[in-house]
């Protein structure tokens, strides 16, 4: 049902149910995984005024995701590794889209109920607004 699966990643430290769930699912489903960071574009300014400083995040991101990748790989799962700058909700719906995914697998924190502008503007609700696919929310 599920071949490929995507796990966006905040690189929080918060992330072991999220990636446990994800690599069950994806040891039951035979499914390839995708590790997903988004470094957070700073609004207003040029990305080119910031070039090497983006370049320094996209390096220790795609670090710090190989060795999360060394956990799926050492059970047999095909994984594979991403970072992109931009807006995390948008990217990982574009991730999500041009890689073709069937399921993200995503952490997320606990929401109060309330009027929205209480935490509901959280990157898991818009993903699950704008994606085309199912997600899986991991709390």
């Amino acid at each position: 049902m599920f071949k490929r699966i995507l796990v966006p990643l905040d690189l929080s430290g918060r992330h072991k149910r999220t990636l446990d769930t994800a690599c069950g699912l994806a040891q039951l489903h035979h499914a390839r995984v995708i590790l997903l960071h988004v470094v957070q574009q700073i609004p207003d300014v040029a990305a080119s005024e910031l070039r090497e400083f983006y370049r320094r995040l996209e390096r220790a991101s795609a670090r710090r995701l190989g060795r999360i990748a060394d956990g799926f790989t050492a059970k047999g799962l095909p994984v594979g590794v991403t970072v992109c700058i931009g807006e995390p909700a948008r990217e990982i719906v574009k991730t999500a889209a041009s890689k073709k995914i069937d399921l993200i697998v995503m952490g997320s924190h606990k929401v109060m109920p309330g009027p929205p502008a209480n935490g509901w503007g959280t990157t898991s609700y818009k993903v699950g607004i704008f994606c085309q696919c199912p997600i899986l929310l991991v709390k």
